[in-house]
């Protein structure tokens, strides 16, 4: 009887080392599988990053053309009064003009002219305003001046045209390719770093098109939903979680505000251009109308993740503070919220990432428009960096696909600054319990 009972237990244990063998093996396969997705997530973030990096690193660079230019005073200031206004009014394109036709003095058919001025950037009378306004002593000198060159030339020296193909495939004749190797053999083209690109607005020519007006604007539409979606969130669910009764209206608000966290954003535009530009009539395409409608998307969020917050504060430190006599609005505001803090501010950033990277409700209250000028405040017209690489991606011309990357690494460099700066609030904030 002894043996026949240990006979079992030995098949019985047999049996048990078997299953715990499978477990342990399933259990390997899962880790496994988990670090493969994990490689394979990271694979693909990489891939995309470098991707984006690859194609849009060059346009931080920028080409110039180095002309020997003479400013005539019979074409900028022919009266001699020196006025802005007479300097603003001249024709600096023809400075150029006759600048480029004294270096290429062979060139005399009326379309191998019009394909010589567009070596140079249709930018370069600006510039040349710009230098005689600030220095009237130039006027009646000539001097080396480098200015921005076309996109053609930008497009040959950056390597998007393939000298080896047919020239009626390439879109730049042979000619003007040898104008570009003829310049650069003479020392008259240099690269430099565009910060024309980081200081500038948009612009119909890729070579002068630039992102600091979808920066600007970006950081005041976001100024705008800050100092709007997070107060109001916060104190909303300081008195959801703290204060409210429990009732069905209670329970109808927040089933409320966990739906309008997965409302698709473009309903938020719809709601902002009726409520905000028809109704009161409020600037279009301005960041305090953009502000407001990104800060109605995010509330939700912040909402949500300030209660889970809130919630979690230990309810001893409640009664601790109640028990020395602190108020509920006191022990709240004074002893709940700020231990809350770091999860508030996790919702926040959430919230504000998310805001930061949409283009749909932007696109219904007219924040698409092409605006040229810096805004200096927020009821000025102004795009953002997202609907800035919307139009670039739409935009035929070949100069601006390396904008749009480069758009791109702005607008995640401007994310994980942004992010940056919560995490370390966030840990400022923190507790250690």
């Amino acid at each position: 009887m002894t043996e026949a009972a240990s006979g079992r237990a030995l098949i019985l244990s047999a049996g048990a080392r078997a299953r715990l063998r499978r477990r342990h093996a399933a259990e390997r396969r899962f880790r496994l599988y988990g670090l493969a997705a994990i490689l394979v997530a990271i694979a693909m973030l990489v891939l995309l990053l470098a991707s984006i990096v690859v194609r849009g690193h060059s346009a931080f660079f920028q080409t110039e053309i180095g002309l020997d230019i003479h400013f005539d005073a019979q074409l900028i200031d022919p009266g001699g009064t020196g006025a802005a206004d007479d300097i603003s009014r001249a024709d600096f394109a023809t400075l150029v003009r006759v600048a480029l036709m004294r270096r290429f003095a062979d060139v005399t058919e009326r379309r191998d002219v019009r394909r010589l001025l567009g070596v140079v950037s249709r930018g370069a009378s600006f510039d040349l305003r710009a230098m005689v306004l600030e220095d009237s002593t130039l006027i009646g000198t000539t001097r080396r001046v480098w200015v921005p060159a076309s996109d053609r030339v930008e497009s040959v020296r950056k390597g998007r045209v393939d000298r080896d193909i047919a020239e009626a495939d390439r879109g730049i004749s042979d000619r003007e390719i040898a104008w570009i190797d003829g310049l650069e053999a003479d020392g008259l083209v240099r690269t430099v770093f565009n910060w024309r690109f980081l200081a500038s607005g948009d612009s119909r020519e890729p070579e002068l098109a630039g992102v600091g007006g979808a920066m600007i604007g970006s950081f005041l539409t976001m100024l705008v939903t800050l100092l709007v979606a997070f107060p109001l969130g916060v104190c909303t669910a300081l008195y959801l979680q703290e204060f409210a009764p429990r009732n069905r209206w209670t329970d109808l608000i927040e089933v409320n505000i966990n739906n309008l966290a997965a409302v698709p954003s473009i309903v938020f535009g719809l709601l902002g251009l009726a409520v905000f530009l028809n109704v009161m009539e409020m600037p279009r395409s301005a960041p305090i109308v953009g502000g407001l409608t990104l800060a109605l998307m995010t509330l939700p969020t912040i909402i949500i993740a300030a209660r889970l917050a809130i919630g979690a504060v230990p309810p001893s430190l409640r009664e601790a503070a109640l028990a020395l006599g602190a108020s509920p609005l006191q022990t709240a505001i004074h002893h709940v919220l700020p231990v809350a803090m770091p999860g508030v501010l996790t919702g926040a950033i959430i919230g504000m990432a998310r805001a930061l990277g949409e283009t749909a409700p932007l696109l219904m209250i007219g924040m698409v428009a092409f605006i040229v000028d810096i805004p200096t405040s927020i009821s000025d017209p102004s795009t953002v960096l997202p609907v800035q690489i919307y139009i670039w991606a739409d935009s035929p011309e070949r100069g601006f696909a390396e904008k749009t990357s480069a758009a791109i690494i702005v607008l995640l460099l401007f994310l994980i600054a942004m992010n940056g700066l919560a995490i370390y609030l966030r840990g400022r904030f923190e507790r250690r319990w």
